[in-house]
């Protein structure tokens, strides 16, 4: 079974690269920076072999030089100890480009990437370039870093408004609930009434917002705008809910 054969056939998508960089030539030779989301060492080890053997297979790079960090689980913790429970895994391979794996895990480090690998490629152009080729292995290197925290941002962002619209959602519908006017006592009556001067209480229902065009242009600044803005939304509905519960005591 071919290697691409395998990963079609696995359960588990194949890894798929958040960020690549811009090429970098020189003298012939070809540079390319990739960095995937790696949780465990495994899990890295799994990406580089997937861009060496699958998506760079029918192209294959003179050097895949990866290096990966990645926040784990201490052996004996279970993680409810807080941060002391963890620690940075790292490591490197140079793929026969001595040095070079650690030139990449040192811009990571520098760039604070933690749960991801970075897998430079090069394609030697048949002739040697010296101290340049380190160079463009951390060029490459530190605007793929650059983009993954940008992402990683995001992402943090995006999941603090989807928590946020939760919050703001359910604050509003037991607004409602008590401010909509209503000619029935009871709920059970509400439900059942034909009557059409009968008003119920039933806030509409509203689907969560879309952040896709927010995630894709990475404007961490309107995410952040954005937040703010239901963080004070919040603030006054929750205000409107106490003046509702005191008037109706």
């Amino acid at each position: 079974m071919s290697n691409l054969d395998s990963f079609v056939k696995s359960s588990r998508p194949p890894p798929k690269p958040l960020a690549t960089s811009q090429e970098i030539r020189d003298r012939g030779s070809i540079f390319v920076g990739n960095v995937f989301s790696a949780s465990a060492p495994e899990e890295a080890r799994r990406a580089v072999h997937h861009l060496k053997h699958v998506a760079h297979g029918n192209r294959p790079a003179t050097h895949e030089i990866a290096a990966w960090r990645c926040m784990v689980l201490k052996t004996g913790k279970t993680g409810l100890g807080g941060p002391d429970d963890f620690e940075v895994v790292s490591g490197f391979d140079d793929d026969g480009e001595k040095y070079a794996g650690g030139r990449i895990q040192k811009v990571m480090q520098s760039e604070g990437v933690i749960d991801a690998v970075v897998v430079v490629s090069r394609w030697y152009g048949g002739e040697m370039l010296g101290p340049a080729r380190f160079d463009h292995i951390e060029t490459c290197t530190r605007e793929v870093c650059r983009a993954f925290r940008l992402k990683d941002d995001m992402a943090t962002c995006i999941a603090t408004l989807t928590s946020l619209d939760d919050i703001l959602a359910s604050l509003r519908a037991e607004l409602a609930s008590l401010t909509t006017p209503s000619k029935v006592d009871g709920p059970s009556e509400a439900a059942t009434s034909t009557d059409p001067d009968v008003i119920v209480a039933v806030p509409a229902k509203k689907g969560r917002p879309s952040y896709a065009a927010l995630e894709e242009s990475l404007d961490i600044a309107k995410a952040k705008r954005l937040i703010t803005a239901r963080e004070n939304s919040i603030k006054s509905v929750k205000l409107a809910l106490q003046k509702a519960r005191a008037s109706g005591t």
